[in-house]
């Protein structure tokens, strides 16, 4: 493989990579041997010269190298496909890739599995690749091509979606690979989702709750639920399943609550007692009754960049705290964050800040995260993103 420009790191920069963690910041470069253009393969040198690897670089960006390869080992140009068949594995061994009662999942998760950039998720027999750096989609066809292999020509369709920032800067659209559907049909534990990738968020659906939408459905029975930030209602289906008396789902979006009610046909629970809520999770929690049996805080990221860590900190503190203060004494919280920036120690400490301000008991039952197709490298801990707590409060 071509190697088009070679970058140097300062004195002690090294470190990090030599402790395999995959991410060069820009600040670290201390020269460049040759010109890297965006998506280009680049070597990573020691300050003092000693070769630590190879990475693609991403041109403006704050990472300006991610590391695919560590070591002296010459790099391949299908560098991809070990990586790719390693996390089709993976899926395997979790009983994903041939499960007629949860059959979408995550097969590649980025770091996760050393491919950095790039998300492929699965929905019943369709994959959608999310790339997240020029260099994942100038290899999507090729990835595309040797999924349908792995899967045995089952596959439907293959569409690549992009992030706005990629189209922007490289006159690019996302775009079928095979197949033109839209939309399908999934399952996850059994529960029917209706799936849109062209329209829905992410790649179409949030899998990363997987079990944690389990978790709520076995502990709903008989109770009273509000799902704020509901999106298409995957809290809200699990929790009418498990037994709930009266569910309550909350969005500001109406076409989110729009799909969860086809998802409740869908199912056959349109009849079920469930009520949809268009409004603003802060101001109703504010002002709402207090006989909710379970609260879940399942927020969007409040915090993408280091730089709005502050305020999304006082924004996840505040949102708490008002669940808190106003959920029956005895009542669960399930609340998450998905702020990579807000790693689990300060999400906890946030929420213990968020107990005082409430004055009431509150003890912890459960620490949730994202599941097993979600891997992350243990020299990666920016990898696990997802934090959850089931506290209960007094």
């Amino acid at each position: 493989m071509e190697i088009q420009a070679t970058a140097y790191l300062k004195s002690k920069k090294d470190q990090s990579i030599r402790r395999f963690h995959p991410w060069v910041f820009s600040g670290a470069v201390k020269k460049w041997e040759g010109e890297p253009t965006d998506g280009t393969m680049v070597a990573v040198r020691a300050n003092k010269g000693g070769l630590l690897g190879y990475g693609y670089y991403q041109a403006n960006s704050s990472i300006c190298i991610r590391m695919l390869q560590f070591g002296e080992e010459e790099i391949q140009g299908d560098y991809w496909r070990t990586p790719l068949q390693q996390a089709f594995e993976r899926r395997q061994k979790l009983g994903l890739t041939d499960n007629p009662n949860t059959n979408m999942y995550r097969l590649v998760f980025a770091e996760g599995d050393a491919l950095p950039g790039l998300i492929i998720d699965v929905y019943n027999n369709h994959a959608v690749i999310q790339c997240y750096a020029f260099a994942t989609y100038q290899i999507s066809e090729a990835v595309a091509a040797a999924l349908q292999e792995l899967y045995q020509n089952q596959l439907k369709s293959c569409y690549v979606k992009l992030p706005d920032h990629l189209k922007a800067q490289h006159n690019i659209e996302n775009y079928y690979v095979f197949g033109d559907q839209a939309q399908t049909q999934a399952q996850e534990h059994g529960t029917q989702y209706q799936i849109n990738w062209e329209e829905g968020q992410k790649t179409g659906f949030f899998i990363d709750q997987r079990e944690n939408r389990k978790l709520l459905g076995s502990l709903s029975k008989g109770k009273k639920v509000l799902n704020t930030f509901c999106y298409t209602g995957g809290f809200s289906l699990e929790a009418i399943k498990g037994g709930a008396t009266e569910v309550h789902s909350l969005d500001s979006s109406q076409t989110a609550l729009d799909e969860l009610q086809e998802n409740l046909k869908l199912n056959g629970l349109e009849q079920s007692n469930h009520k949809t809520i268009k409004a603003d999770a802060t101001d109703y929690i504010k002002s709402m009754q207090t006989d909710y049996d379970i609260i879940v805080l399942d927020p969007p990221a409040f915090a993408k960049s280091i730089s709005a860590r502050h305020k999304a900190i006082q924004g996840y503190k505040r949102l708490n705290s008002q669940a808190m203060e106003h959920i029956k004494p005895g009542g669960m919280i399930f609340t998450f964050s998905c702020s990579q920036v807000v790693d689990k120690y300060l999400f906890h400490s946030t929420i213990l800040a968020a107990a005082i301000n409430s004055g009431r008991k509150v003890k912890v039952l459960h620490q949730l995260h994202q599941p097993a197709d979600h891997p992350y490298s243990i020299y990666h801990p920016e990898g696990e993103y997802l934090k959850g707590l089931v506290i209960q409060v007094m």
